[in-house]
């Protein structure tokens, strides 16, 4: 059962959470308008920079597995505070790579230390909230975590304007400094040593498996990851067809992407009324049929013009603000004796499906918007196939509802 939320304001609470859970995307969405600039101060071919993104993923994806295992065993705080400390010395160091290879190791580093706060941050929802305010909770988070990539790429690129490319990863190393001072002194343990004492290491570990082995699970876990990985296929390619293809300066770049991410506010914002009235399964089979939908539109007609890439965008990636709550609810209602596995295996399913995708992007790039669309479409397509998993239960599971 959670625990009592006394002594704990729920709406600051909330906050800081979300301000966890936005170590990933502010990571990425702050330097992706000097990729370019980037690439020509190191000498570094376009390719290779991209694999920036590609390896923060990486390392996200390993400290995720490490880390829900590891609170579910040893408690919330030390993982987090750990992996808060990691990231900020990873940010600094950062700031004096040499090279595009030193680049993308230190990336790596950074995104394991982040990758704490990032499964952390959802984990302790489960820890403090009833699990029929989840998807609400979940929903919120989301929406108060999309100011950081709505501001992101338009700090960023007057940033690399005033004071060059390093000076984003001081402002980052900055910003997990005040989350770790704040997670020291305002966020107790909220998994405690009775809830955990029955709990080994190895049984922890062992919960992959079980997660695994449930198709349902497995059907909520690829519609969270394939649409995620859509999601960073356009992180990936849009800096280069944005800035690159159709001309866009570095400094407005921010503002087309603040585009998607209004988009995901509204949505995720509609979303929060409609999981009250919707059952939940219902509601995640529409909502991949669409992005499905916008996948398609954006892969036939991307490279017409800007316009016709912008607006099938507005939907895959608005929706990801509504799908991913929506399924990590359903994850949590699954699986309640280990939160932390499952949203670890969760979220490390985001950000390797992720990490796929921005290869993939990386990998067919070809100075044109194609690679960006294909791969935006086959993910999406996949996401809604995939959710049909969850109309096959594994055999001897216990029937769930639907809804919260």
């Amino acid at each position: 059962m959670p625990i009592a939320t006394a002594g704990l304001n729920p709406t600051r609470l909330i906050v800081l959470l979300s301000a966890l859970v936005a170590f990933g995307p502010l990571s990425i969405d702050m330097y992706l308008p000097s990729l370019p600039a980037i690439a020509q101060d190191l000498a570094a071919p376009v390719g290779l920079m991209q694999f920036t993104i590609g390896g923060f993923l990486t390392g996200f994806c390993l400290g995720m597995l490490l880390y829900g295992p590891l609170s579910d065993r040893f408690g919330r705080r030390p993982v987090l505070l750990t992996g808060i400390a990691l990231y900020v010395i990873a940010s600094l160091a950062c700031v004096f790579a040499a090279s595009a290879e030193q680049l993308i190791a230190l990336r790596v580093l950074q995104a394991i230390g982040g990758g704490a706060a990032s499964v952390m941050g959802r984990t302790v929802v489960r820890d403090v909230f009833p699990l029929e305010r989840a998807a609400q909770v979940l929903s919120l988070m989301h929406l108060v975590t999309m100011i950081a990539p709505l501001v992101a790429p338009v700090l960023g690129g007057w940033l690399l304007l005033v004071a060059g490319w390093r000076a984003l990863f001081l402002a980052l190393a900055l910003f997990g400094a005040v989350c770790l001072v704040l997670v020291a002194l305002r966020l107790p343990e909220t998994h405690p040593a009775e809830r955990r004492a029955d709990v080994s290491l190895a049984a922890a570990f062992r919960a992959y498996g079980h997660l695994l082995t449930d198709a349902p699970t497995v059907g909520y876990l690829l519609a969270l990851g394939l649409t995620f990985g859509a999601m960073f296929a356009y992180i990936t390619g849009s800096p280069f067809v944005y800035i690159e293809y159709f001309g866009v300066a570095p400094q407005y770049y921010g503002y087309l992407f603040g585009l998607n991410i209004t988009s995901v506010i509204a949505l995720t914002t509609a979303n929060k009324w409609l999981v009250r009235h919707i059952a939940l399964d219902t509601l995640l089979q529409l909502q991949t049929a669409v992005i499905a939908v916008a996948g398609l539109a954006l892969w036939l007609l991307g490279a017409e013009s800007l316009l016709a890439v912008v607006l099938p965008l507005l939907v895959s990636v608005g929706l990801t603000g509504s799908i991913g709550p929506n399924t990590m609810a359903r994850l949590l209602q699954r699986h309640t004796e280990h939160a932390g596995a499952a949203m670890a295996l969760a979220v490390s399913g985001q950000f390797g499906l992720g990490m796929l995708a921005s290869a993939l992007v990386a990998t067919l790039h070809d100075g044109t918007p194609r690679a960006m669309c294909l791969v935006v479409a086959l993910f999406c397509v996949g996401a809604c196939l995939g959710l049909q998993l969850i109309r096959f239960p594994a055999a001897g599971a216990r029937p769930q509802s639907s809804t919260l």
